[in-house]
């Protein structure tokens, strides 16, 4: 056995998180681990890696011979997840010195932040260990796809650029076992091709591994969809209430599926009256609050880009872009990981400062003529990757608070909420499953659990845009069906205009009829489709 659980509760130091697991794990098995959101398997996934702790049952019956918990790997396992990538990006924030130097602080580059785990240094300004003149002809390196990015720093790094690092430190770094969380999410087709690619040949390796002498780690992933498993996985483990609901073979475990999506196919279209129905229900008790917001008139051209271009160094993200957004007409940005897709909402939201150099109009004004980023803001409904991370620093905040701050635009709610938004909120939490949780910390959720919450709050006062990327990261079948339905919803109102990044194309609306695609490269970079 590599791995021994034998009747064990997952916990911390206060209150136990999952009760009675019982799990192996041979060689010559690949292992899946999956469940809805907030199931109990980032619990264990953590445990596996030693950030939580398998306690053994008490009267559990087991003789005094038998192994309770016991794994070969000890503390060599890495855990590479949305989860790592956004507490990576935390830490990068809080080492910036930008206000302190003449000039930006670009953080540490890929290079130097793999090279941590060769004998290098985290210290700001240490010098580079000599093997980091070698990285781009290492296995591992290449394995990832990440020679061309080595000298950019991590801030630059859209998320798949970003995992894609962090899964080629892990691989370097020497761990025996490596754990891939929902490893897909965001990417696009060419990042997943990379990432299948090396997953079946880790797989292979692992498979025929007879010791843990390889130079490459085993591998388990762990999923919120049972979607675009690799062929090589040959064993699963489902979470569901916090217990083990499955555990075996995956060609059993597909059968279960299947007898799922048909009992789901027969009740989804009553579920879907009844959702809608509440929806409409909220939104028809919020329109005073809206008509109040948006009393000034908002001309038909919501947002215009002349000539835009943006870049830092040698590197050109946007050239010579021309964009205009009008009401009503919803946009399907995309375009392949580190195009610039990210860089165009954060012109729009003023996240990037260079949106004060460039032709960019925001409501019919431009941009630094003198309007405050509240201005904008009270305009705006936002879900990016960027207010995750700005969120998961505030995260002591209780779901309550956070779908109020939507009315705010704040990180956190810093005023005394009004009857009425207490009400909408806890009606919005209710709608999306969250009934009786209003009070539970956002930081107590799965990474999928706070995107939902998210979601609900950058569309709570009803904007006149909604920015959405990525907006699906993390969630599982049930959430995304329901946010999915919710964004339909609010676009047929004609009261907002959406703005969506998805690499996905089950994702895509269909009232995203207007396309803009990147090109990164070619020349123009970008083109416009209507359809």
């Amino acid at each position: 056995m590599l791995v021994t659980i034998n009747n064990c509760n997952v916990q911390d130091r206060s209150r136990k998180l999952l009760s009675r697991v019982d799990w192996n794990m041979k060689p010559g098995e690949a292992w899946l681990v999956t469940g809805a959101n907030g199931s109990g398997k980032t619990h264990f996934i953590h445990a596996l890696a030693g950030k939580l702790s398998f306690v053994p049952n008490e009267n559990n019956g087991l003789s005094g011979d038998v192994p309770l918990y016991t794994s070969v790997f000890k503390d060599s396992v890495s855990i590479v997840s949305l989860e790592s990538a956004a507490a990576l990006i935390e830490e990068e924030r809080e080492r910036d010195e930008s206000e302190i130097m003449d000039r930006e602080d670009i953080g540490r580059t890929g290079r130097q932040y793999i090279c941590e785990v060769l004998g290098g240094s985290s210290k700001k300004g240490a010098p580079l260990p000599p093997v980091s003149s070698r990285l781009e002809t290492m296995p591992q390196v290449k394995l990832c796809g990440v020679e061309k990015i080595l000298d950019r720093g991590l801030r630059y790094m859209s998320t798949g650029e970003i995992r894609r690092t962090l899964l080629c430190r892990s691989l370097l770094s020497g761990c025996q076992l490596l754990i891939l969380s929902d490893p897909f999410a965001g990417l696009d087709a060419e990042s997943r091709r990379i990432l299948l690619e090396f997953f079946d040949t880790m797989v292979q390796k692992q498979l025929s591994a007879k010791d843990l002498d390889s130079p490459f780690p085993r591998i388990i992933l762990s999923m919120e969809r049972f979607h675009e498993i690799p062929s090589g996985i040959n064993r699963v483990l489902e979470f569901s209430d916090g217990k083990v609901s499955f555990c075996g073979e995956r060609s059993e475990y597909e059968g279960v599926v299947d007898r799922r999506n048909e009992e789901k196919a027969a009740r989804m279209h009553a579920e879907k009256e009844i959702f809608l129905a509440e929806l409409k229900k909220i939104r028809e008790e919020s329109d005073a609050l809206v008509n109040d917001l948006y009393s000034d008139s908002v001309p038909d051209s919501l947002i215009r880009f002349e000539k835009v271009n943006v870049g830092w160094g040698d590197h050109r993200v946007l050239v010579d872009l021309d964009w205009e957004v009008k009401k009503g007409v919803h946009w399907l940005l995309r375009g392949p990981n580190g195009s610039g897709k990210t860089t165009i909402l954060e012109l729009i939201t003023g996240d990037n400062m260079q949106v004060f150099r460039e032709n960019i109009q925001l409501f019919g004004r431009r941009r630094g003529s003198g309007e405050t980023i509240w201005d904008i803001k009270r305009n705006l409904g936002i879900v990016s990757y960027r207010l995750h991370v700005e969120y998961r620093m505030v995260g002591g905040t209780d779901l309550q608070s956070v779908i109020i701050s939507g009315f705010h635009d704040s990180i956190g709610l810093y005023e005394t909420a009004s009857d009425f938004e207490v009400s909408t909120a806890r009606a919005w939490l209710k709608l999306a499953g969250f009934a009786g949780r209003e009070h539970e910390s956002f930081s107590s959720l799965s990474y999928g659990e706070q995107r939902a919450v998210l979601i609900l709050r950058a569309a709570v006062k009803s904007p006149r845009v909604l920015i959405l990327d990525e907006p699906c990261h993390g969630l599982d079948d049930d959430y995304r069906t329901k946010i999915l339905q919710l964004l339909a919803t609010i676009a047929d109102t004609g009261t907002t205009t959406l703005l969506h990044v998805t690499h996905d194309p089950t994702e895509v609306l269909q009232c995203e009829r207007h396309i803009l695609e990147l090109h990164p490269g070619e020349q123009p970079m970008y083109s416009i489709i209507e359809q």
